[in-house]
């Protein structure tokens, strides 16, 4: 909680130096914090009926919010459909956290089905990258059961989500061969290889305090509107150093490191930790190529997800794993 604090109280700082707008990153905050409570304590009371009811619940939110719903002016990963995919991610996520802390067979496959049922909705939905992403949540939990010791996987999963974000700002910043960056770009496409350099050329312009939070896209703010988008990069890690700095980048990192201790040091079970770690290090992934944290449905199920990884039941009979 301090380090979501630090999160807020930098944006206000940052938001006061430049005029900036605060209230979309202290809702995020607010989100991720109110939904990780909810999680620690029904987590707590409801060890398996809770993630399902998440579940259930983030499916039918991707499925009937228009706002988050991809095509049009929002086709590919860029805006809601981002957060459509991340939806789908965290729902498989919760699902399979559910399935493993379930002792009843019967249940558990019950509740891979729905696992498998979200991954399949998003080919319905028009999400092809929320279904790979579920997909891969759902593979990693079922190879979760045979992993003894949770430190290494979730090494791997810090390290994917960092390969990615490192990737993102290697294409905006041209550090990379051309041809290889062509190729990165393709799936993109050039506007939101543009947006994410103008992210890059100002977070370099004011490396410490950025332009403040809210003042991308705006006249004079820094990068500017277009028909497909909103002006901001619709990447978070080139958001938060164009917006905040570098302190707002390695803030955000933490952050995200931080959920990662926690689901090292949870008292749940192995497979539960490294479940919710696959699920919330695909909603990294969608956060560093678009624009999911934007979206408080995504933010406070991504505290309730980690909620329910980190809570202790009081039935008490799921035993911590060994680390």
């Amino acid at each position: 909680m301090m380090l979501l604090g630090a999160c807020a109280g930098w944006s206000l700082i940052t938001a006061a130096a430049h005029d900036g707008r605060p209230e979309g990153v202290l809702l995020a905050v607010l989100a991720v914090a109110a939904g990780y409570a909810a999680g620690r304590v029904s987590g707590a009371l409801l060890p398996v009926i809770a993630p399902c009811v998440g579940a259930a619940a983030s499916l039918v939110l991707a499925a009937a919010l228009p706002g988050l719903s991809p095509g049009g002016r929002y086709a590919g990963p860029l805006g809601p459909a981002g957060a459509t995919a991340a939806l789908l991610a965290l729902a498989t996520g919760a699902a399979c956290c559910a399935a493993w802390a379930t002792p009843v067979p019967a249940q558990r496959l019950g509740l891979r089905a729905l696992a498998a049922v979200i991954v399949l909705s998003g080919a319905a939905l028009g999400s092809p990258a929320g279904s790979a992403a579920g997909a891969a949540v759902l593979l990693w939990s079922l190879l979760a059961g045979a992993m003894p010791r949770r430190g290494a996987g979730l090494a791997v999963l810090a390290g994917t989500a960092a390969l990615v974000a490192g990737t993102v700002w290697a294409v905006a910043a041209g550090w990379l061969p051309g041809g290889l960056t062509e190729a990165l770009a393709g799936p993109f496409g050039p506007q939101r290889i543009r947006l994410w350099q103008d992210a890059v050329r100002l977070a370099g312009r004011d490396s410490g305090l950025g332009v403040g939070p809210g003042r991308l896209g705006e006249p004079g703010g820094g990068t500017p509107r277009t028909s497909l988008s909103d002006g901001g990069p619709h990447s978070a890690p080139l958001q938060q150093a164009a917006e905040q700095g570098f302190v707002g980048v390695l803030l955000l990192a933490a952050a995200f490191c931080w959920v990662l201790y926690a689901l090292w040091r949870s008292p749940r079970s192995t497979p539960v930790a490294l479940t919710a770690g696959a699920a919330l290090t695909a909603l990294a992934v969608f956060a560093s190529v678009g624009d999911a944290l934007g979206f408080t449905t995504v933010t406070a199920g991504a505290g309730l997800l980690a909620g329910w990884a980190t809570a202790r039941p009081w039935t008490g009979d799921d035993t911590r794993a060994e680390l």
